[in-house]
């Protein structure tokens, strides 16, 4: 029995998929306009994680990830958003078409996803190709009477024609307090504060814009999903992730458009990741504190490190990622390889039963991936059980956990050379460390990781691993 933490029903319910032997999952993907970074990537991890612990379970998995390339302004988690399209924003900035910005960052997103061992979703629709899905789900919305046009061209939603809007974030009508634009006053054309905008009347010059029945214009944020959710996956979606910021009023003004729409809940269970503040801050732009997947791997990570670091914490927690527990989990991710690439040269053996329960269990369990792992480290420890039955386990977790820890079977191993300048700093530290000088051999060691040698102390003395330097494209 897989079970899931579902937002709207506030607690840890059974997911058992609407067709039998298919779950049909739409993830919220990403708004292409700068690279993503690591707290991003977190978010993309949970349906990744979802699928593969389905598949285990034999059933066929549809997934449908949208690519957000027109539509998302600088302001759009405010109850009446006004403002920039966060692309054409981030095209004037560097001198670039809209469209040229969306490509570049788009294959960025997907480098990392790959880097990750994040799957590819079957269905990536971007929302500028799905124009005229999302005019005809407007259409149909005015027909129902759910939303009404203005004199400007622009759309909105009538919020008050859900009877049950809020139901996934707690947010009632009553209570939501009117957002007022830019220029100061509440936007006269809504008959109520708290309806959003569908389409959206473009002025004249503006890029990325579109013919519609009711004007030029271009869509509102929240249309996109629902129209691609329903084209994609249709009126009946078991699963439906994103991050937890996505709550209100991303998912709840999706919820009450898809309803609309086809006339009953069309999201069967609602999926939420956490947040990741780095170094005990939170990690965006406006902070200074962001982190790229490519800066870890410059500093000589593997970036499945960062992949093992978000497996550490449950999925719905928040966690506090730190360079000290990046290179730990990149010490450990290397060290399991060498172990299973050790215990594969031992005869086979069959699965070890008992442990494989346990680690199975824990997955089930609304993807209690830290019980997992400590069923992992303690089956490594395990000297009563035969290499092979560990080699047969822990490939068969990773085929879940996705840490390539089966990368180095029947591979020659040799230990790299050390860079230039490390062997001496190696002995500096280990000199520091013997006159208990740790703030000199605290130093050392990020100069070390600056060459991509990670050092790790243990009770026989310094230990180190050295990784190639590249950067991810």
């Amino acid at each position: 029995m897989f079970r899931l933490y579902d937002t709207r029903r506030r607690g840890v319910t059974e997911i058992t998929p609407a067709r039998p032997g298919e779950l049909r999952m739409y993830a919220c993907g990403p708004t292409v306009y700068r690279f993503a970074h690591v707290g991003n990537m977190r978010t993309f991890l949970l349906p990744d994680l979802i699928r593969r612990n389905a598949e285990r379970h034999g059933w066929s998995v549809i997934v449908c990830q949208n690519i957000t390339d027109v539509g998302h302004l600088a302001d759009d988690n405010e109850p009446d958003p006004d403002g920039e399209d966060k692309v054409l924003a981030q095209a004037r900035a560097e001198g670039k078409s809209a469209l040229d910005i969306a490509r570049f960052y788009e294959d960025a997103f997907w480098a990392d996803c790959a880097a990750l061992n994040v799957g590819k979703p079957d269905y990536a629709p971007r929302a500028s190709d799905s124009i005229d899905l999302m005019i005809d789900m407007i259409g149909k919305l005015i027909d129902t009477g759910n939303a009404y046009r203005v004199a400007s061209g622009s759309v909105y939603f009538d919020a008050r024609s859900v009877p049950d809007y809020g139901v996934i974030s707690g947010n009632r009508l009553d209570d939501l307090r009117p957002g007022y634009r830019f220029a100061g006053g509440v936007d006269e054309s809504k008959r109520f504060h708290a309806d959003w905008a569908l389409w959206k009347a473009a002025p004249v010059g503006r890029e990325l814009t579109w013919p519609a029945p009711w004007g030029n214009g271009f869509p509102g944020w929240h249309t996109e999903c629902s129209a691609m959710s329903l084209r994609y996956l249709g009126d009946r979606i078991d699963i439906h992730t994103g991050g937890i910021d996505l709550r209100f009023p991303h998912h709840e003004d999706e919820r009450a458009q898809s309803n609309s729409v086809v006339g009953h809940d069309v999201v069967r269970h609602w999926v939420h990741g956490e947040h990741v503040l780095f170094e005990g801050r939170k990690m965006a732009k406006s902070t200074g504190n962001v982190v790229l997947l490519g800066d870890v791997v410059a500093l000589g990570h593997d970036p499945l490190a960062v992949r093992l670091a978000f497996l550490e914490h449950r999925y719905r927690q928040q966690m506090n990622l730190t360079w000290d527990t990046l290179a730990a989990a990149d010490g450990t991710v290397r060290r399991w390889r060498e172990l299973v690439a050790d215990w594969a040269n031992e005869p086979s053996k069959p699965i070890c039963a008992e442990y494989w329960s346990r680690i199975t269990a824990a997955l089930d369990d609304d993807l209690d991936t830290p019980a997992a792992l400590r069923v992992l480290r303690e089956l490594a420890r395990d000297g009563e059980i035969l290499a092979g039955s560990k080699f047969e386990t822990f490939a068969a977790a990773d085929r879940i956990l996705a840490l390539d820890l089966v990368s180095l079977v029947g591979r020659p191993r040799s230990a790299p050379p050390l860079p230039d300048g490390a062997d001496s700093k190696l002995a500096e530290r280990a000199a520091a460390r013997e006159r208990k000088d740790f703030a000199a051999a605290d130093r050392l060691r990020d100069d070390l990781a600056k060459l991509g040698v990670t050092v790790q102390d243990t009770p026989a003395g310094q230990a180190w691993t050295v990784a190639p330097m590249h950067r991810l494209g």
